[in-house]
Order: C-alpha cells, then sequence, then structure tokens
C-alpha cells in the first residue's frame, strides 16, 4: 500500500489541494492498490481547515477539501510516507536537515516532472493565484506521475 504525503508551509492551501488532486488521479487512471494520501506543514497549526478560496476551488473541480484539517510535520508522519514531496526547495531542504535519515524519500513535487521550482503560495491573494497555483500543482501531479511510481518502486515493500 503505498503512502504519499504532500508538504507546504501551513497544510491549509497547497498541500491539501495536491492530495486531493493525487487521490483524484489514482482513481481516474485507476492506480493498482491501496493508496494512502496524506499532507502535513512545516509551520503548520494543528486542526485548522483548509483555506476557503482553496476548498471552493477544489469544489469547483470536483473534489472535496472540506473536512480536511492541517497538520504540523512530525518524525511519526514522515516515517509512515513512503514518498514526500514538497512545495518548496525551504521545504526540502528542512526536512532533509532536521530527518538527514529520511532524505532519500524527500523530494520537491516540481522534481517528480524534471523541474527545480517552487509552487507559490496563494494564501491570501485572490482566487486567481489559487486556480493559477492548483493548475501548476496537477501539471507536476500528471506529469510526473511515472517519476512519482517509480520512487514508489524503489521504495521497497510496504512499510520498509
Amino acid at each position: 500500500m503505498p503512502k504519499i504525503l504532500f508538504i507546504c508551509t501551513a497544510n491549509i492551501c497547497r498541500s491539501p489541494m495536491a492530495a486531493a488532486m493525487f487521490e483524484r488521479l489514482v482513481q481516474d487512471k485507476r492506480l493498482p492498490g491501496a493508496w494512502t494520501v496524506a499532507s502535513a506543514g512545516t509551520w503548520a497549526r494543528d486542526g485548522m481547515p483548509a483555506s476557503e478560496n482553496g476548498t471552493e476551488l477544489m469544489q469547483s473541480w470536483g473534489m472535496d477539501t472540506r473536512d480536511h484539517r492541517s497538520r504540523i510535520v512530525s518524525r511519526e508522519i514522515l516515517e509512515s510516507a513512503d514518498l514526500i514531496l514538497t512545495m518548496e526547495k525551504s521545504h526540502k531542504e528542512a526536512l532533509r536537515a532536521e530527518f538527514s535519515e529520511l532524505a532519500g524519500k524527500v523530494f520537491l513535487l516540481s522534481e517528480m516532472a524534471g523541474g527545480d521550482m517552487d509552487i507559490r503560495d496563494p494564501y491570501g491573494g485572490p482566487m486567481k493565484e489559487y486556480e493559477d497555483t492548483a493548475r501548476e500543482i496537477a501539471g507536476f501531479i500528471e506529469h510526473g506521475l511515472p517519476a512519482i511510481l517509480q520512487r514508489l518502486d524503489r521504495s521497497g515493500p510496504p512499510g520498509g
């Protein structure tokens, strides 16, 4: 059972959207196995709902993040994941520094699609910024799926 974890700063905009989009992709492509898709934030406050604009946008795309509640990154959350995908280089660098033994499974989401760029945080901005960010995330997920699946194959058996 593959477990993928998306990381952003507050875990209320980008990573919940990415998790919802990846869950949809797993369903749409009928990827085998029981997938676990989760998210967390490097500077999150536990229990916060997804941002209003993000929730509204995901609903318009046929996805539901209304029940999302933020959570701060912890060793336990990171260790339980097979692959950890961050929205920014700073997230990747911080996680790799603090949890160096887990560095081999921490990557930028954009890296999966051959890039090396941060995904802009739309928090507090107009809906257009959320739409632009969501399209960017969706593109990285779609184009990065082969690399994501390859990374998960390398991670070995579940729990290993």
